[in-house]
């Protein structure tokens, strides 16, 4: 007949802890393993033959300290009153994750009271825990992103950048969008246009860094065919395009003086003259506008003209940069999760706790921009179901390899300084007159004013 008191056989006790959903374990009084249950095993993933005779401390990682306090306590000299201590942890799995535990431990002591072990249980809380941070993200992200346009965020900076995005919306005045790259001034004005009257109607953006000054005015307002060499046939420009909607105008600070006068005259007569034709042509379209420099610093140079300065500028809206809202990196890490979950298909849940302290620590200077293309980064390097800091770039893992926060301009070479040279020396002989200087130099205006820019040549302009 079979004993099943387990006080009275020892293996039907060992049945009996095997089959228990939470781990069960005994260590002795130098803290290594005695005995390592089945469930201890499913929840770890380290087998009984892995644990058994290693000291406690094998499950703790970087910021992973859970057998701190048994090991404390074994040591130390005065026990817990009860002899029982009960607290969440956190331990590294044998895959290295981490995980989130709640245990309970007695301390074992012979008949003389000096501690001969500890005998413990502990339960995995790790699903539970990252569910509820989950849902607690996206209840965030549902609250703050709808009406923006993939805008972000929840911190009163922001709260207060929708704010003046919504007045926005609600008129025609023309808006210049200040902030660092990558902040999202795209984003802000796609968010005007789609809570506007025009939101029907196409929202055309342009960055005009990116276009050669050659071609942006035919770029902007078209062409009539034969109006330069290459005109073969007419062209509709892009303010034609946009008719009826929004042209938003990035990088406007540069754009030629030149070109800005163009632009201010369609500002204030409303129409807009092809190249190479005669005839205006009346136009109905939002001009919005956006820069990460120094307007103000580029009109005392010269190289801004102040009347259209006013004009683009009747209502300004400052993106704050990343670094002035931490608080907001973990709802947008999570709303970048779940972007490229589901455009990569990839099933990643969500970020390790290291890795998203290590971008809390990350200084951001391409911000929002930025920390996109980090989360892509680790979706491509990520092999299990979380990020980990080792998925994410190199900068972000390693504070001695991070950039600068301001990247210095490389040396002028020798031909550099010598073209400077020449051009201080023209506009000092025409006392600041930049169309004297470039007749000086034999040089179109506009392209002594790029080489200006380019040179770092800080100089007034009259005007000839």
């Amino acid at each position: 007949m079979i004993e099943l008191d387990f006080r009275k056989d020892p293996a039907i006790l060992s049945l009996v802890v095997d089959t228990m959903a939470v781990g069960v374990f005994t260590v002795d009084a130098k803290g290594s393993f005695v005995a390592w249950s089945e469930g201890a095993e499913r929840i770890t993933g380290y087998p009984r033959a892995e644990v058994i005779g290693k000291p406690c401390r094998i499950l703790e990682g970087p910021n992973c300290k859970g057998f701190q306090t048994l090991a404390e306590l074994l040591e130390g000299p005065e026990l817990p009153p009860s002899g029982i201590c009960n607290q969440e942890c956190k331990v590294l799995s044998r895959d290295g994750r981490e995980l989130y535990l709640h245990g309970d431990v007695r301390i074992l002591t012979d008949e003389q009271g000096r501690v001969i072990g500890a005998v413990g249980t502990f339960v995995d809380l790790t699903s539970f825990l990252l569910a509820h941070e989950k849902i607690a993200l996206l209840e965030e992200q549902a609250k703050s992103r709808s009406a923006f346009h993939r805008l972000v965020g929840k911190s009163a900076p922001m709260q207060e950048v929708f704010r003046r995005l919504r007045l926005a919306a609600q008129s025609e005045v023309t808006v210049l969008l200040t902030g660092e790259s990558g902040t999202g001034k795209e984003l802000a004005a796609g968010a005007i246009h789609s809570l506007s009257a025009r939101k029907d109607r196409p929202f055309i953006g342009v960055n005009c860094s990116a276009i050669p000054e050659t071609l942006l005015e035919s770029e902007l307002f078209g062409h009539v065919k034969g109006a330069f060499t290459g005109a073969v046939r007419d062209k509709v420009g892009i303010f034609q395009a946009a008719e009826g909607g929004t042209l938003f105008l990035d990088e406007i600070g540069d754009v030629s003086p030149l070109l800005q006068l163009k632009l201010l005259r369609v500002l204030q007569e409303r129409e807009i003259r092809r190249v190479g034709d005669d005839r205006p042509s009346k136009t109905n379209v939002r001009l919005i506008t956006a820069t990460n420099k120094d307007l103000g610093s580029l009109m005392a140079s010269g190289a801004f003209r102040e009347d259209f300065y006013y004009r683009i500028r009747v209502f300004e809206i400052a993106l704050p940069p990343l670094r002035e809202r931490r608080e907001e990196i973990p709802l947008l890490v999570e709303h970048f999760v779940t972007e490229f979950r589901q455009s990569l298909g990839k099933p990643v849940e969500g970020i390790t706790r290291d890795a998203l302290q290590g971008m809390m620590d990350y200084p951001w200077p391409g911000n929002v921009r930025e920390l996109r293309n980090a989360i892509e980064h680790a979706f491509v390097t990520a092999e299990g179901d979380h990020l980990t800091l080792l998925d994410l770039p190199l900068e972000i893992r390693n504070p001695r390899v991070r950039p600068a926060k301001s990247h210095p301009e490389p040396p002028l070479s020798p031909q550099d300084r010598a073209e400077r040279l020449r051009i201080e020396e023209a506009l000092r002989k025409s006392q600041g007159n930049r169309t004297e200087a470039a007749k000086y130099l034999k040089i179109s205006r506009v392209t002594l004013w790029k080489k200006i820019r380019r040179l770092g040549i800080e100089a007034g302009e009259r005007e000839g």
